[in-house]
């Protein structure tokens, strides 16, 4: 009999269930398949739903929770309806960047303050400069978008162009960046909260955090739902901006310029510092926040819905139009009305610019929660980016594998939870200030731009399409443009936490460089050359259990051990003679025919006696060597707690032996 037939005879998913004929002496065997649990398809199994239910009644009430939680699982066919729309990819992709119209003004003024409230008059001048540099932000974003439409930005871009190591600087710039656009716009959200209910100002950063745990929750259930959830408060927030910049530009026009409100802690006329160009610079810094979250859109690109290109470019431009409306809008407005930021960040410059036009009414109270909400769902921009650069730096080698694996909802949720873990250490190490968080922002961004357009530029050279030489200088001028600005940023903000981006930035480009050597190395070990080799035929192997007592746990482990080799040996550890001797006579009274050896063990050690007597015996041995380890397993698993786990921690060691195999012989009590 050939092995395909011997394959053939044994037991699978199909029950043969036998029946009898019509006649006497007709017998016949039905097929019966498990429907149920799975179906057929394309001549392989499918896993139904119900496949995937946990046994048992713990596991299920887990799953209940779970689905509660995180709604219920989808099958991967369901992934062309989780891509985003324009109006569901606006709120999402596009919220980081339109949110941080509500504290880049403010970020710029209060660095001009420090040279009193005269130089406040340069933050219109600085703002232009912002927006220009945005305008060129987004034409190099749109030859991004069009030249990759599969996503991973200026990752993929870089890598490409440029080569293995300036991509894996890009894709550590973005990956922090991802990280601070979470802590950033959490922390403007809960100040937005703040300053309207000054009783919680000391409580920032347990909101903050309460924040990204909500964030969190909502992405795991899924990129649809999140758009759905997060689509509300992002048009609230456009539109009751738009009607207070509509209304301010209306009473400042018709020359009735309100009383400007008055901040908790007021910046001084003179200022602690001489205006320079040094300061100037600095401020323009702070205020290239508002840049952050432009490459979010090209990043996603295939998250977005057939034609992805085409809706990705409608989406960063709406994007971009909306942003420089807000933030030229809010910032004109400050200066006319004459409002100055508050210099312990007790009360936010947008809510001083919303009181002075409204007052403390119902108007006041809907952009203050609008932009408090919007700022913290902006931080899921850093959930959508983060997660899928992570995937396509795994599928890549550069990163762990779990990056790569998609969850019960279709969402990378390993990713999701390492940035939820990491934003809320980051917001904790800076209490949850934005002052204090906005120097290491934007660098990372920056940084990426410069790469990804000098690559683009290459990209042009080499190929030279159609209409190359226009690309090329939109890509020019745009690597130049964000080139110096990051050299501002980086010049002006060094002294003041940059410094740190700096020496986080190539220790993780050396740690992903050291991943995918890891990769590399594991896959020639175990790629395997030639697919038509038989399979090698191995002598029986020296077997070795560990025996703690004799009891029915034992038997079945030595059982087994004796099935698959005639050459087993049971091993026990005793803590002094006498116990030694007691189980010896136990044992021959047994009268198995398996050898037992006794290690007396003075200082009660278990574990070591046992990994250096089968250390020992392995270089004697001449056969492979497995260890046969019996395990105890309760009805219940809190009964776990109540059991030494021995047996666990002896398997811990013995994975890192070589040239050892390792059986888990588990041990039910309902077998008996």
């Amino acid at each position: 009999m050939d092995s395909k037939s011997e394959r053939g005879d044994l037991p699978g998913l199909e029950q043969l269930v036998p029946k009898q004929g019509r006649r006497p002496g007709d017998r016949y065997v039905r097929i019966v398949s498990p429907r149920r649990d799975f179906r057929r398809a394309e001549g392989h199994y499918v896993a139904t739903d119900a496949a995937i239910v946990p046994p048992g009644q713990t596991g299920r009430i887990f799953a209940g929770i779970r689905h509660v939680l995180f709604g219920k699982p989808l099958a991967t066919e369901a992934e062309g309806s989780e891509r985003l729309s324009v109006a569901t990819g606006y709120a999402i992709l596009a919220s980081d960047n339109i949110s941080s119209s509500a504290y880049a003004t403010e970020e710029a003024m209060r660095v001009l303050a420090l040279a009193g409230v005269a130089a406040l008059s340069l933050t219109m001048p600085i703002a232009l400069a912002i927006v220009a540099v945005l305008a060129v932000v987004v034409l190099s974003q749109l030859q991004v978008i069009k030249a990759y439409p599969n996503g991973g930005g200026s990752y993929v871009v870089t890598s490409d162009n440029l080569g293995r190591v300036p991509g894996l600087v890009a894709a550590s710039s973005l990956l922090i960046d991802y990280v601070l656009t979470v802590a950033v716009s959490t922390a403007a959200g809960v100040a937005a909260i703040t300053s309207f209910a000054p009783a919680l100002h000391d409580m920032r950063v347990p909101l903050g955090l309460a924040f990204i745990a909500l964030l969190a929750i909502g992405n795991l259930r899924g990129i649809r739902e999140a758009g759905m959830i997060f689509a509300i408060p992002t048009y609230v927030y456009v539109l009751s901006l738009a009607g207070l910049i509509a209304y301010g530009l209306f009473r400042v026009v018709s020359g009735d310029v309100p009383t400007p409100a008055i901040p908790p802690d007021p910046v001084p006329a003179a200022g602690f510092t001489a205006l320079s160009v040094l300061l100037i610079l600095r401020a323009f810094a702070s205020g290239s926040v508002a840049l952050t979250g432009a490459e979010a859109v090209a990043n996603g690109v295939p998250s977005m819905k057939p034609p992805e290109t085409k809706n990705a470019s409608m989406t960063l431009i709406l994007m971009a139009l909306t942003f420089g409306t807000i933030f030229l809008g809010l910032t004109f407005l400050a200066q006319a009305l004459g409002v100055a930021p508050d210099q312990r960040e007790q009360e936010t410059l947008n809510s001083l610019v919303t009181r002075s036009l409204v007052g403390n009414g119902f108007p006041y109270y809907l952009v203050q929660v609008s932009t408090a909400v919007i700022l913290a769902l902006a931080a899921n921009t850093g959930f959508t980016g983060f997660p899928r650069l992570a995937a396509v730096l795994a599928n890549d080698r550069f990163m762990p594998r779990h990056f790569a694996d998609r969850g019960e909802r279709l969402a990378f949720s390993f990713g999701i939870l390492v940035l939820a873990a990491l934003a809320s250490v980051v917001l904790v190490a800076f209490g949850g200030s934005v002052t204090a968080l906005i120097p290491l922002y934007t660098i990372g961004v920056f940084l990426a731009f410069t790469l990804s357009q000098t690559g683009l530029v290459r990209r042009w050279l080499r190929l030279r399409p159609r209409g190359w030489k226009l690309t090329a200088a939109i890509n020019g001028v745009g690597a130049v443009v964000t080139g110096v600005v990051l050299a501002i940023t980086t010049v002006t903000k060094f002294e003041h936490g940059a410094w740190m981006v700096l020496i986080v930035m190539p220790l993780l480009v050396l740690l992903l460089h050291g991943i995918s050597s890891h990769y590399t190395a594991a896959q020639d070990s175990l790629v395997v050359e030639d697919l038509r080799e038989d399979l090698p035929k191995l002598p029986q192997p020296m077997v070795i259990v560990p025996v703690a007592r004799l009891d029915r746990t034992a038997v079945h482990a030595l059982t087994f051990a004796s099935s698959i080799s005639d050459h087993v040996r049971a091993v026990h550890v005793a803590t002094s003679h006498e116990t030694a001797a007691a189980f010896q006579v136990r044992w021959d009274a047994w009268a198995a025919n398996v050898p037992l050896e006794v290690i007396v063990s003075p200082y009660r050690s278990l574990v070591p006696p046992l990994l250096t007597y089968i250390e020992r015996v392995g270089r004697n041995c001449d056969r492979p060597l497995t260890i046969v380890v019996s395990q105890f397993v309760p009805r219940h698993w809190w009964e776990f707690f109540l059991h030494s786990q021995t047996a666990f921690r002896l398997k811990l060691a013995l994975l890192f032996r070589p040239d050892t195999i390792v059986i888990d012989v588990p041990y039910h009590p309902r077998e008996t």
